[in-house]
């Protein structure tokens, strides 16, 4: 008995583990385009790797630190997804367009805003006890 070919929607393969899988394959593409493509993903990595090494180092809980990294690079992968599906349907320069992608480069500026206070706020206590300056 031949085994169907996969579908092009994980959801609708009848053998649900190979659904499953592809979900994660488009998923992990996704990552690699982001990180490909947009240098301020790559920055925004390379910035939570610090909170999360520093977090470590001060022994700051790691939960609201995972969580503000999640935020953040959660809410530039959407807006990199906005921008591709605009750069999509609007190849051409349209104010609206330009509006769409400024709101969502706007959303991601925002959060990583007020997740750096709060990372300030949780990591100035321990790191000026740490450093002696206190």
């Amino acid at each position: 008995m031949p085994v169907p070919s996969p579908s092009p929607k994980p959801s609708t393969d009848p053998l649900p583990l190979r659904g499953l899988k592809a979900s994660f394959t488009y998923a992990w593409a996704g990552l690699r385009f982001a990180w490909k493509s947009q240098r301020n993903f790559r920055l925004e990595v390379y910035i939570a790797a610090l909170a999360l090494g520093l977090a470590l180092w001060l022994e700051v809980s790691l939960i609201p630190v995972l969580f503000l990294v999640a935020l953040v690079l959660g809410l530039e992968l959407l807006n990199t997804a906005l921008e591709a599906l605009v750069d999509l349907v609007s190849p051409h320069y349209h104010p609206l367009a330009k509006a769409a992608k400024d709101v969502a480069a706007a959303g991601v500026l925002l959060v990583s805003g007020i997740a750096a206070l709060i990372g300030l706020m949780l990591f100035l206590p321990p790191l000026v006890a740490r450093l002696g300056l206190w």
